[in-house]
């Protein structure tokens, strides 16, 4: 799987944030490099030291996404609105503190 790339100005800051606020499992780091690969249930996600871009959409699924919203709002994360789709899959859209988008999904069915 190729993961995600994102870009945050702090990358030591960038792997707490993932590892501790968001629960992902870090598979690598290249501290010479100034990067770091990150995994969550199949999700893949690089952190590079930089300025973060326009770029893709990193999706992690959660078993709750209503408790993860409140939560994650809780721990001063920047958190968007749930959207319940069908009846069939919830959706959060969450921004880490680089501003770099993450949806976070539920199966419902």
């Amino acid at each position: 799987m190729t993961p995600v790339w994102y870009r945050v100005r702090d990358l030591e800051a960038g792997r707490g944030f993932y590892k501790e606020t968001l629960g992902f499992n870090e598979t690598y780091f290249d501290e010479d490099g100034g990067w770091a690969k990150l995994e969550r249930g199949g999700m893949e996600i690089a952190l590079a030291e930089g300025e973060p871009e326009d770029g893709g959409v990193a999706h992690a699924d959660v078993d709750d996404v209503k408790a993860e919203a409140e939560r994650l709002r809780e721990a001063g994360v920047e958190v968007g609105v749930v959207l319940e789709l069908h009846d069939e899959l919830r959706i959060l859209d969450i921004f880490d503190p680089d501003g770099n988008r993450i949806q976070l999904a539920q199966m419902l069915a």
